[in-house]
């Protein structure tokens, strides 16, 4: 059984995005079993984020270090550390409002 230490694999992928031009890097932690659940670890810097889409299915997001906002439609939430947030299933961004890192998990459909 493969493990992942989220909080060294946050500071892992913190420091690829303060390196990359596009201000984020990414890692899968679970995909592709049989229960079709995928986790993933973002890194994002400050003034950086994920553009606006649409989720491929029910998805959570946690935020592991800094702040975020998660925004959809005119409305937006502000998270910190330890926070969770069921996505809504309306097409959404995240911007990073410090330097973070979070968990996505997305119930594939």
């Amino acid at each position: 059984m493969d493990t992942a230490h989220l909080p060294a694999l946050a500071d892992e992928l913190l420091a690829i995005a303060r390196d990359a031009t596009s201000g984020r890097a990414g890692r899968s932690t679970r995909s592709g079993r049989a229960l079709s659940l995928r986790q993933t670890v973002l890194a994002l810097t400050e003034g950086h984020g994920m553009d606006e889409h649409e989720a491929n299915g029910e998805a959570t997001l946690q935020v592991l270090t800094g702040r975020v906002r998660l925004r959809w439609g005119s409305e937006s939430v502000e998270l910190a550390e330890g926070d969770v947030v069921d996505i809504p299933d309306a097409r959404h961004a995240v911007d990073a409002l410090t330097d973070a890192a979070v968990l996505l998990t997305v119930a594939v459909r």
